[in-house]
């Protein structure tokens, strides 16, 4: 795996801190895609997002990390891709802060009694925007 890269431009910083959603693109076992919103945050140039250990997200993660997150707005592409990291138990600090900030919300909390919050990790390998690949 590279070294993360940088964002280019101030624009698309601020987009990715203020912008709600992003879609999440994982792949299932049988190769097709499976694709959806998610509320994550931008810190130290990687991507956050919280999710139900159990769900179809993490399942296809665990399987195959190689992942795509891409803001909403078509008009102005933000699509970046990169390999994700599961992290289960204790969430640092600076990330449940952040999308405490962000979205009044504690992503380590369970949404179902008994089931485990994962934290997904994506330190960006290639930025594609506005159909230009980075």
């Amino acid at each position: 795996m590279s070294e993360p890269v940088s964002p280019p431009g101030p624009a698309v910083r601020v987009r990715l801190i203020q912008e709600k959603n992003a879609w999440l693109c994982t792949m299932r076992p049988d190769g097709s895609p499976h694709v959806t919103p998610v509320w994550f945050v931008f810190l130290r140039d990687t991507w956050w997002v919280g999710a139900d250990g159990g769900s179809v997200k993490v399942r296809n993660i665990e399987k195959f990390s190689r992942v795509s997150l891409a803001l909403e707005d078509g008009r102005f592409p933000v699509v970046a891709e990169g390999e994700a990291v599961l992290h289960r138990g204790a969430f640092p600090s600076e990330i449940t802060e952040a999308f405490a900030a962000k979205y009044d919300w504690d992503v380590s909390a369970p949404h179902n009694r008994g089931g485990d919050r994962v934290l997904v990790e994506v330190p960006v390998r290639r930025w594609l925007l506005a159909g230009v690949a980075q």
